[in-house]
């Protein structure tokens, strides 16, 4: 049964079919072949949808677009751009900046890609960098949307893996510092390297006054982080008070959000959430039927003998999450893989937030790289580029990138540091 559903649920995806439908289509074939009741899938989606952490889900992508819509985002902008904006390099430098921030609520890539993008891809082209690299800038810093916390793929994570949030959100700090920090030295060197941004301080705002400006955008992810490490509220909660601070602030402070962009933000925001919830419902009944025949066990098995080590197995597990990701959409990934793959990480001795944060870098990466980065789509729409212009100039950031992804990889103090100080 395993192997037919497996078979399948490729030669899907080799024909198109939408990713959360082949899973689904593979799962049915596999009840098919092992003779259950057809009533193990409506239990199975009921079972893998009813769990309290996915309730964060839609509100943290809600959150982000009423960000987007009411100004929020546009005033991490201006900000970003008085801290680091005045140097040679500082525009590019502030994208990363910004992204870091609306990370810190959002929790969605593409959300920060649309939401910061908009606004800095044309500000970056007018200041004389070329387009395509201001698109892969933006695509690859909005991958911090899903390493600082909060983050979805790491709800998802915890939730299939029984893992607790919050362990996995502090373990997400370190890690995006890390590649924000990298990003933004590369960045830097290659403006003053190539002569742009020579000009990137003309237009910004003094520090002061883009503070003023800014500073209910910037107590925004106080709150939310503040509140959740604080004992306040928990992460689930905190995605409610996202979204009602972004609308207080979006409707009463800065007089954005009317009624018109409100309906058409709670659309986008529906149709997010319904293809997610979609893929989980799928992918839950997939992870059952794998269960049920034992694939877990004996993928550890066979993974035991293949690795001696922890380092073999962190080695080869980046080299296939990185190709798994460039395939397959994240959510799929994270529900599928990681019931399976957990338990093996954990007879190597490796940290389950370690292991969490190791997969949401690695898939991640699978947002900015061909055939299916949704990132990179994201961010060539706001630039009005054709994909195949973005990959040159990508290439480095995915280097930069990766190189982050081994050093958080063999030195799990990096994520583990921050966890350790706040749960012991």
């Amino acid at each position: 049964m395993p192997q037919l559903m497996v078979i399948s649920m490729l030669l899907f995806f080799a024909l198109s079919v939408p990713v959360a439908v082949a899973i689904g289509l593979a799962s049915m074939l596999g009840v098919a072949y092992d003779g259950m009741t057809w009533l193990v899938i409506a239990q199975q989606i009921y079972a893998s949808l009813d769990k309290y952490p996915l309730v964060a889900v839609p509100f943290f992508i809600l959150a982000g677009n009423l960000m987007e819509a009411g100004g929020i985002s546009e005033r991490m902008v201006d900000f970003a751009k008085s801290v680091v904006g005045g140097m040679q390099g500082g525009l590019a430098c502030s994208c990363v900046l910004t992204c870091m921030i609306f990370a810190a609520v959002a929790g969605s890539s593409v959300a920060t890609t649309f939401a910061v993008g908009a606004i800095l891809i044309p500000a970056m082209v007018k200041h004389g960098y070329p387009k395509p690299f201001s698109a892969s800038l933006q695509a690859s810093a909005a991958e911090l949307g899903v390493i600082i916390p909060p983050s979805i793929p790491m709800i998802l994570f915890a939730v299939s893996t029984d893992t607790s949030v919050g362990e996995l959100f502090i373990a997400g700090i370190g890690p995006g510092i890390l590649i924000a920090g990298a990003l933004m030295t590369y960045v830097w060197v290659y403006a003053r390297r190539h002569g742009y941004g020579k000009q990137d301080g003309a237009d910004r705002l003094p520090l002061w006054p883009a503070f003023k400006r800014a500073w209910l955008a910037l107590l925004m992810p106080g709150i939310i982080l503040g509140g959740i490490y604080g004992g306040i509220f928990t992460p689930t909660e905190a995605s409610a008070v996202a979204v009602v601070y972004a609308l207080i602030v979006g409707i009463f402070v800065y007089r954005r959000l009317t009624f018109t962009n409100l309906s058409k933000t709670l659309h986008r925001s529906v149709v997010s959430t319904a293809v997610i919830m979609f893929v989980i419902a799928n992918a839950g009944v997939f992870g059952f039927l794998l269960n049920r025949a034992g694939i877990p066990a004996a993928l550890g098995q066979w993974l035991g003998m293949i690795f001696s080590d922890k380092y073999t197995f962190l080695m080869g597990l980046n080299v296939a999450l990185f190709f798994i990701g460039m395939f397959i959409e994240t959510s799929a990934s994270i529900v599928v893989l990681a019931p399976l793959l957990l338990p093996v990480a954990m007879q190597f001795g490796v940290d389950p937030a370690h292991f969490g944060v190791i997969m949401v870098v690695n898939l991640a990466l699978g947002m900015v790289t061909p055939p299916f980065g949704v990132n990179l789509f994201a961010a060539c729409a706001v630039a009005n580029l054709p994909i195949e212009r973005l990959v040159k100039s990508l290439l480095p950031f995915v280097a930069v990138v990766l190189a982050c992804l081994l050093m958080i990889t063999y030195v799990p103090e990096i994520s583990l540091f921050f966890k350790e100080l706040a749960y012991g």
